[in-house]
């Protein structure tokens, strides 16, 4: 892929749950912080996962990504470092989950999180933004502040459910409120070699979106489901799997960083 000018601001997004999304904000951003980028994740998930999973308890945060949307806090006083050098933390917790609705009235309510990282843009080379699975306001004040789209699919039957219905909300955002906004990257991921779904599944995705499509796929592996249970990027809880390979080998892809 050829190089974008940093930084880069990757909202990743699916409105199908359960794809894996938050696994790759994870791994990647851990991955592109190894490689030596200052990297963001922002959490803009009510579950919380990609704070738990970066070693946060999301509820003993003293700021929380419900406060920089709805209460003007700063992003700056939100954000924790993470075990991973380079790898910084915009934890969220259940409360946000209120957010969509108390979004509702505000004034620019869709540009709040824009707002909020633009202070901080010269401090990271990247920052990844884990949107919900929904597409409610969340899911639009993560698309109104990125750059770039990036996609994660599940090697499985009905990965392209709902893929088109994100591309029309993508394309929406990018009329109206982020004319630069594109998705940029698909990723292959819970990619089973043994079984003929997963293949052919590739390629149909690729045959759709061509060079869109990472060229490295992230494998289904044990290791890469247990690691946040452990609190653990895969590349610190198991660094030489197959998973934590792959996830080096797509943050270079991503970077343009020669292997």
């Amino acid at each position: 892929m050829d190089q974008k000018p940093l930084p880069r601001v990757i909202a990743i997004a699916n409105q199908k749950g359960g794809v894996g999304k938050t696994t790759t904000t994870v791994n990647l951003g851990a991955c592109l912080a190894e490689l030596g980028f200052r990297t963001l994740v922002i959490d803009l998930d009510p579950q919380g996962n990609a704070s738990t999973g970066l070693g946060l308890n999301p509820w003993s945060v003293e700021v929380s990504m419900y406060d920089v949307l709805l209460r003007e806090a700063p992003l700056e006083d939100c954000i924790e470092a993470s075990s991973v050098r380079n790898l910084f933390v915009a934890p969220a917790n259940l409360e946000l989950a209120g957010a969509e609705v108390e979004l509702v009235p505000m004034f620019s309510r869709e540009l709040k999180l824009r707002r909020a990282i633009e202070p901080l843009l010269d401090d990271y080379q990247y920052i990844l933004i884990d949107c919900p699975p929904s597409l409610g306001l969340l899911t639009v004040n993560g698309l109104a502040a990125a750059t770039e789209v990036l996609v994660p699919i599940q090697c499985e039957y009905y990965a392209l459910e709902g893929l088109g219905q994100l591309l029309r909300n993508v394309d929406l955002v990018k009329k109206n409120l982020n004319p630069q906004l594109e998705v940029r990257s698909l990723v292959l991921v819970m990619f089973d070699a043994r079984t003929k779904l997963s293949g052919q599944v590739a390629r149909e995705v690729r045959s759709h979106f061509g060079e869109r499509v990472c060229r490295n796929v992230i494998p289904r592996t044990v290791r890469l489901s247990e690691a946040p249970s452990y609190g653990q990027p895969i590349i610190i809880f198991d660094p030489t799997s197959r998973g934590a390979i792959a996830y080096r080998d797509l943050a270079r892809e991503v970077s343009g960083v020669a292997a």
